[in-house]
Parts: structure tokens; C-alpha cells; sequence
């Protein structure tokens, strides 16, 4: 019988819908089933809105090594031992993002100590942690950083719909001048990786989306496919890996050409999360690929509209806990990633 893994889940953003959506998820059944989840955070904050949800569950501090709890108990890992800041719902704050950040370093010190096998973050606002003093673009880029993380990249998955991105959090009008071969080529390696060793897929096929409308028509509407994407290709196939494309992504998307695939390398954040959001915003997940640490994420944000409403859907960060248990699971069994400390789960 496999041990269930210790998943670490991040509070988030206290003014959003994050320590809701955290909440909601570890009494959930399916995944009270599939591994111990331990909420990391503020236990201020989660009593709060646990109250506030009037959820019928006993919050629990506890410390490494974790153990098991009773049926009806949460786990909390709170790092600070003094009271946090007033919560402030559905509001951009400087100590909210501050606190989220550190939540995140923390998660990730539980991993490097073999506390936790894996990570699930809470959706922060990237205004309040940059306020907060975290300059870095997105939780995703953190936390690469938290690992000495050089090569990564961002995927969103909503079931057997995946997409890579070449590039993440950039402004639209850099897009072009970082797509060079070297970076495209890197990204498919990455993905192709992780296809094979993250998702038990024998033998991945990806499919690769043009930047220019038209894939650039032959170089008539711009020419970084005949520069760069065309030759990162090519040279993937040199390495045996099964990758077709550029394709323009109007029609790739339009007529439902990722079903062909295993996994689709988009250029930039919109060109490939538009499409996956309509086919699945309910349950696409973020997955960090090229870490060694697992780390998953809903792929909704901080939602301050609905904060504290009590109608946020966990459903994005459940699907976010099954990946990254599947991952971990998926790692183990074909060989050990890294050595680390017996767990008492």
C-alpha cells in the first residue's frame, strides 16, 4: 500500500478567496483519501474564515514531524508566533501580500527538510506581494527561485488539455526578443521531460503554436518562426522527440487540434491559457514543470470580488492536490528524485 504523501497548501492572499478555497479542499473526501494535506498559514487567519464559512472542523497547530489527525481535524503549520494584521476582505494589501510570500518560503523549507512532498499554493495578488516587498513576477518564478531553479516552466492543464508556455509574466511587446532558438528549444525539452517522468507518457507528442498570425506566412508576417521556433523544432526531432508544428493558433485551437497531443508549446500567456481556461477554468491546474520540488496551483486568482462570500468553488485546487500526488507517485515509481528524511505519516 503507497504512503499517502504530505501535501503542503499555502494560505494565499488572506483578503481573497484563498484560505476559503484551502479550507473547503482538505475536508474534502477526495483528498482526505489520497494524501495528509497540512494548511500553511496564519492559524488566526484560517479560524476566521472557518468561522466565517461556519465549517464544522477542529483547526489544529502542529510541527514537523507531522502526524496523523483525527477525522474531523486540519493541520495547520503556522510559522509566525505573533497575530497578523487585521483582514481586510476583497482589498489589495501590502501585509496581506508580505504574508502570503512568506507563507510560500516557509512551504518550501518544509520541503527541504523532507517535511512535506509537495506543495499547493493559494492564489496571491502579485500587486500586494510586490507591495509587500516580493519583486518577483508570480508565484511561479518564486519559487523557482526558493529551489535554485534555472530552467522551468509553467504549465496549465485541464485533464488531457496541456500547455507549456515558452514565456510567462512579460509584457506582450518583449514576447518576441526572448523567443530565441536556444529558449524554444529548451522549453520543449522541458516539457518533453516532463510528459515522460511527471505524467507517465511513454512517448509524448507536442505540438508547437506559431507567435505571428499565420505562423508568419513564410516569413511575410514577421519572421521569428523561420528564426527560431522552425529550427528549435527541427532540432527536437534531431533528439528523437515527436514535435510538429509551428501552427498558427486561430486555427490549431479552432478546430480542436490539441486532441491530437499530448501537451501544446504556446509562445506567451495568452495565446495559451485563453483556450484552455474556456475548454476548463473549474479544474485547470498550474503545475511548475522542470523543479525538483512538485508544486501545483488552482489556475484562478485571488477572485476579491467574491471574497468571504462563502461561494468560492474549491474545485480548481482539489484538481490541484490529484496532480500533484499523481506527480509524486508518478516520480517515485520510476526513481527516487532526491533522498529525504523519513516521514511520520
Amino acid at each position: 500500500m503507497k504512503r499517502k504523501p504530505i501535501i503542503g497548501i499555502t494560505m494565499g492572499d488572506f483578503n481573497g478567496i484563498g484560505p476559503e478555497v484551502a479550507l473547503k479542499t482538505v475536508t474534502s473526501p477526495k483528498v482526505k483519501k489520497i494524501c495528509n494535506p497540512i494548511l500553511i498559514g496564519s492559524t488566526d487567519v484560517f479560524e476566521y474564515y472557518s468561522s466565517l464559512l461556519k465549517l464544522q472542523i477542529e483547526l489544529r497547530e502542529t510541527v514537523p514531524p507531522f502526524r496523523q489527525l483525527k477525522t474531523n481535524e486540519v493541520a495547520i503549520y503556522n510559522p509566525w508566533n505573533f497575530q497578523i494584521p487585521k483582514i481586510n476582505i476583497g482589498n489589495v494589501r501590502k501585509d496581506a501580500g508580505k504574508f502570503s510570500g512568506e507563507a510560500i518560503t516557509n512551504a518550501v523549507d518544509l520541503w527541504n527538510n523532507g517535511a512535506i512532498d509537495g506543495i499547493v499554493t493559494a492564489p496571491v495578488s502579485k500587486e500586494a506581494m510586490k507591495s509587500g516587498g516580493n519583486n518577483f513576477p508570480g508565484q511561479t518564478e518564486m519559487i523557482a527561485s526558493l529551489t535554485s531553479s534555472e530552467k522551468f516552466m509553467m504549465m496549465l492543464l485541464a485533464g488531457t488539455f496541456r500547455v507549456g508556455l515558452a514565456t510567462i509574466h512579460v509584457p506582450v511587446k518583449m514576447v518576441a526578443s526572448l523567443l530565441s532558438q536556444k529558449v524554444v528549444s529548451e522549453k520543449l525539452f522541458l516539457l518533453h521531460h516532463s510528459l515522460k517522468n511527471d505524467f507517465g507518457i511513454t512517448s509524448p507528442r507536442i505540438a508547437v503554436l506559431g507567435l505571428n498570425p499565420h505562423a508568419g506566412e513564410n516569413g511575410n508576417i514577421g519572421d521569428e518562426e523561420i528564426r527560431n521556433i522552425i529550427p528549435a523544432v527541427k532540432q527536437s526531432k534531431r533528439m528523437k522527440m515527436k514535435v510538429e508544428g509551428p501552427f498558427p493558433a486561430d486555427g490549431f485551437f479552432g478546430k480542436h487540434l490539441y486532441k491530437k497531443y499530448d501537451a501544446v508549446l504556446a509562445m506567451y500567456h495568452d495565446q495559451g491559457l485563453i483556450p484552455l481556461k474556456m475548454q476548463g477554468f473549474d479544474i485547470g491546474v498550474n503545475f511548475t514543470a522542470g523543479l525538483q520540488i512538485v508544486r501545483t496551483s488552482p489556475d484562478h486568482g485571488t477572485a476579491f470580488d467574491i471574497a468571504g462570500r462563502g461561494i468560492a468553488n474549491p474545485s480548481s485546487m482539489i484538481e490541484a492536490i490529484k496532480l500533484a500526488v499523481s506527480i509524486i507517485h508518478n516520480r517515485k515509481s520510476q526513481r527516487p528524485v532526491r533522498k529525504k528524511n523519513e516521514h511520520s505519516i
